[in-house]
């Protein structure tokens, strides 16, 4: 594996009329390496002291998947259960960094979401995407399981529609399947109406009162405090998994595919 596989990608921050747009990128779909899960994860934390911003909006670059989940390159290259721990505590981060966030945070999901990607989509607060947005949980495919991402996931679509995904974890589900467990708000027809609708609703709450929102967020996620800790253990689940026999062999047969 090269290094530089895992230095490439970018994370990039706007603020327009009180809105902070963060946008991810990397060039094998979207995929998250450590690197880039821990600068989404600080940029949404470092917005909680900038009374400039009203609201924020998650997505990524390109017109295709929204996030492949974890990096295959880096999960390859795990060798001890620390180094595990620590690359899967980054989706750990996000999903706490959103979840303690003091702003409302809009998903735009215009692609396909994998793993740590409906991950993502789970713990933003509202979310509009395209009927391109299918979603598939695929550890238990590679050896693994989607231990990190799972209470997000549950606790967006339930425990029935959770379990569904992670069983069966080759096969996607529609846009509109999501839309109709409640992981995504509106699908829409095209990334252009989409937009538009991000737009609106950004805009609106914008111009609404930021203690307001930051109180009905607390709400929303009341009963998660001890998700720091359970995050935590779910990461130490997965690096030790990540370790065995199975998994490796079952990683690089998906990196043949």
């Amino acid at each position: 594996m090269e290094a530089s596989v895992l230095e490439k990608g970018t994370v990039k921050m706007d603020v327009q009329n009180g809105i902070a747009t963060i946008t991810f990128f990397h060039p094998l779909s979207n995929s998250l390496p450590g690197k880039l899960l821990n600068e989404i994860a600080e940029t949404i934390t470092a917005l909680n002291d900038n009374d400039e911003v009203k609201v924020i909006v998650l997505k990524s670059s390109g017109d295709r998947a929204f996030c492949a989940g974890a990096s295959f390159d880096e999960l390859i290259s795990i060798k001890d259960l620390e180094t595990g721990k620590k690359f899967f505590s980054g989706f750990a981060k996000v999903i706490n960094a959103s979840r303690t966030s003091n702003k409302l945070i809009i998903g735009r999901i215009q692609g396909k979401a994998v793993g740590g990607g409906v991950g993502l989509a789970s713990a933003v607060d509202y979310c509009f995407a395209t009927k391109y947005a299918s979603v598939k949980l695929s550890e238990l495919a590679i050896g693994i399981g989607p231990f990190v991402v799972g209470p997000a996931v549950e606790r967006k679509i339930g425990v029935s529609a959770m379990s569904q995904l992670a069983i069966n974890a080759t096969e996607w589900k529609s846009a509109e399947w999501a839309r109709e467990k409640g992981l995504y708000t509106e699908v829409f027809e095209t990334a252009e109406e989409m937009d538009n609708a991000i737009t609106e609703l950004a805009n609106k709450l914008s111009s609404s009162n930021p203690e307001a929102m930051t109180l009905l967020k607390r709400v929303f996620w009341e009963g998660t405090d001890h998700w720091d800790q359970l995050l935590a253990d779910r990461a130490a689940l997965s690096g030790k998994l990540v370790l065995s026999e199975f998994t490796i062999n079952a990683i690089n047969q998906f990196k043949k595919k």
